[in-house]
């Protein structure tokens, strides 16, 4: 998804400066681009030694706020590592900054620390949420996500949830409320100590520089992301990365274009390996594939697999969205991966999902609910249901038929996802920052922004007249009782 934006403004005309650990170099973007690399954060030996797995499979069965400890911690430690990169001190200790550029454009992960370039450099902000809404945006850009019904991104949940969904859910959304701000931002704030005190007289705080962001694109976009209350200035994009359909490699076209049946993709996407599924899942896969008229592409990372099919076809790397923009492919077979489904939204093609962690799981039920995909549990399925999935997705019209209807509401938009998001990105530099879109809400404290001092002050002014008129009751009964009783004559 960044990488898109960067092609895009490049193209457009912006001189670009890239602070990456994943290089462009290789495209040769031209003059207007600039590359400033640094080491890569190694991501998976936290992760692994957090959650005690070996592999990415395995995080299906890591606890949901063990999950949510570790996107944190990842957060907390990418920010300090990028911080002490000879790369980036170069970029902070860097002498007539002011001037130098028009905007920074920042990814939104846990790593606000970030932020701060802005702050140096004295230029607005725009952040890049690749995994979509999360619950703690709306309250950073002064809108209210309700628990009701917008599910926490690490829950598996619908907005169409249950009591005791819904009970889950809440426990997530304020578990997270409580973990910002009592653990991650005094973090956050410590890295900003740590790398800026010598530097400036007086380090902002991470609160203080979440306000100073125009705007946020968001990588979402309807019917996977349900409708839900969001601020001018959150910006949905999903779909950014999606380009025109390029010409396939001619062996990957021309096992396509014989696939009289029709063809299935499947891929696990680039964190989860097909080659790490258990032996008797492969067999399975092996087994059911080579039973179908169907041919079958298979982005496996071990290029050797045994007892391959005929129809079956195998590579370590598949240029996805252009295989599923080809006709003749009726079937995706994914993890549920946001990027991964939204490409099959985009050329109408069924997903049977099967997700392993994170926001696959709420993508992939989201698109079960719309009637666009089967979900299957990598872990249990069998032979039977593996078949039974794909027999129905290929023969039951219902599921290309609601996947047209889906692909026009998320191709149906007054602009395309990147001409959104270029219009917006040259809108916060054209009115420099624009304050105006910034919710004055954004700038509340937590209990004003719930109303919590009012409701507070309701329920104060309440018991207060509670008790006084208590006391008043039991001031008349007293004098009451202590006033001489009157002697009446009787004739």
């Amino acid at each position: 998804m960044t990488h898109s934006i960067i092609r895009e403004l490049v193209k457009r005309g912006h001189e670009v400066t890239f602070i990456t650990p994943v290089s462009l170099a290789h495209e040769n973007l031209g003059q207007n681009y600039t590359e400033v690399l640094f080491d890569q954060y190694a991501i998976w030996p936290v992760v692994k030694e957090l959650t005690n797995t070996n592999s990415v499979l395995e995080m299906t069965d890591v606890n949901r706020l063990t999950f949510l400890r570790m996107v944190y911690l990842i957060g907390t430690q990418s920010t300090d590592f990028a911080f002490e990169q000879p790369a980036i001190q170069a970029f902070i200790n860097a002498k007539d900054k002011v001037g130098k550029y028009d905007l920074l454009l920042a990814e939104q992960f846990r790593n606000e620390g970030a932020l701060i370039m802005g702050h140096l450099y004295k230029i607005p902000i725009i952040t890049v949420s690749t995994f979509g809404h999360a619950h703690y945006l709306s309250g950073l850009f002064g809108s209210i996500s309700p628990w009701s019904y917008v599910p926490h991104l690490n829950v598996p949940y619908t907005d169409r949830m249950t009591l005791w969904e819904r009970i889950e859910n809440v426990v997530m959304c304020a578990t997270e409320e409580m973990v910002r701000k009592y653990s991650h931002y005094p973090q956050q704030d410590a890295i900003l100590k740590k790398h800026f005190s010598k530097l400036l007289d007086r380090v902002p705080s991470i609160r203080e520089l979440e306000r100073n962001v125009s705007a946020i694109l968001m990588n979402g976009f309807m019917p996977l992301t349900s409708p839900r209350p969001l601020a001018y200035n959150m910006i949905l994009v999903g779909g950014i990365h999606i380009q025109k359909p390029k010409a396939l490699p001619d062996s990957l076209k021309n096992f396509l274009d014989g696939a009289t049946y029709g063809a299935i993709y499947f891929s696990l996407g680039s964190q989860v390996r097909s080659a790490e599924l258990p032996p008797e899942k492969l067999k399975i896969f092996l087994d059911v594939f080579g039973s179908l008229k169907q041919r079958v592409l298979w982005k496996f990372e071990n290029e050797s697999l045994n007892n391959l099919p005929t129809n079956v076809m195998v590579q370590r790397w598949m240029p996805q969205a252009d295989i599923l923009a080809h006709p003749n492919v009726k079937m995706f077979l994914s993890h549920g991966g946001p990027n991964g489904f939204q490409e099959a939204l985009q050329y109408g093609v069924p997903v049977l999902g099967m997700p392993v962690y994170g926001d696959q799981y709420p993508t992939i039920n989201k698109g079960k609910q719309e009637g666009l995909a089967l979900v299957m549990d990598y872990r249990k399925f069998t032979e039977k249901e593996l078949r039974s999935n794909i027999f129905e997705l290929l023969t039951n019209p219902k599921f290309r038929n609601n996947m047209k209807q889906a692909s026009k509401v998320f191709r149906d938009r007054p602009l395309n996802a990147m001409d959104t998001a270029m219009y917006w990105i040259d809108y916060v530099i054209e009115h420099r920052g624009a304050p105006h879109l910034i919710s004055v809400g954004a700038g509340l404290t937590w209990y004003q922004f719930y109303l919590l001092d009012i409701v507070g002050l309701a329920l104060a002014v309440i018991l207060l007249s509670i008790l006084l008129l208590i006391f008043i009751c039991r001031r008349r009964s007293k004098t009451t009782a202590t006033s001489p009783k009157r002697k009446i004559k009787k004739n």
